[in-house]
């Protein structure tokens, strides 16, 4: 089946991760997915991959947008993977409906990478396309499968905050853990009180991907960035 929007929460398998810092896009994704009433996921082979299809009314009569949600299975650093056969299948289709040359990177803009980012402040997120990786090994791997950087990409903040509040910063400035320590403090699990933080995240990061879906990501960005 074609889907116009794969939207894809990184993360690892297995319940010991399940309430990580990493799996952050997971969680995240788990509050849309309540939203819309989608139930648990399905293992899909091929992908190697948890997924599930839906589609969206748009406010055309009779007209809507398929997408499918993907918690690729094959850990963190290998989540392209999961994602390089959808691609080709986007391009196929693409080719399908529209003569002319069509490029991967084209096709990579109907992926929305919802992952946690270490250089936000916890309480923040940011919607962004055509950026590099910044160090998170997911996003390289899905960068390094599907050749582009040209995906939708939706970055959660999991880093502690200082008391210190600006404008730019309003939960404060991110209090990174030092380098030798990076990797137990993201898959270390979220405080409760962090996770209260998260779950309010989650629900705005849910209306901007409606509105992605809806509307487009240039909209979304202006309103939630």
């Amino acid at each position: 089946m074609f889907y116009m929007y794969y939207i894809v929460g990184l993360g690892n398998p297995g319940e010991e991760y399940k309430l990580s810092r990493h799996n952050t896009g997971r969680i995240v994704l788990g509050r849309f997915m309540k939203n819309r009433g989608i139930g648990e996921l399905e293992y899909e082979k091929k992908l190697k991959a948890l997924t599930g299809g839906e589609k969206i009314a748009l406010a055309e009569r009779g007209k809507y947008k398929k997408f499918q949600i993907i918690f690729p299975e094959t850990f963190m650093n290998k989540s392209g993977l999961s994602l390089k056969p959808i691609t080709g299948k986007i391009v196929k289709k693409k080719k399908a409906c529209h003569a002319g040359r069509q490029s991967l990177s084209l096709a990579a803009e109907n992926l929305i990478v919802v992952h946690d980012d270490i250089d936000l402040a916890l309480g923040k997120f940011k919607i962004s396309v055509g950026k590099g990786s910044g160090g998170h090994k997911g996003v390289e791997s899905i960068i390094k499968n599907l050749k582009t950087k040209n995906f939708i990409r939706i970055r959660v903040g999991i880093s502690p905050s200082s008391s210190h509040r600006t404008v730019q910063a309003p939960f404060g400035k991110p209090k990174k853990p030092q380098k030798e320590k990076i990797l137990n403090f993201i898959i270390g699990n979220f405080k409760p009180k962090e996770m209260q933080v998260l779950k309010k995240t989650a629900k705005k990061i849910a209306s901007a991907l409606e509105m992605i879906l809806e509307e487009g990501v240039g909209k979304a960005m202006n309103v939630y960035n």
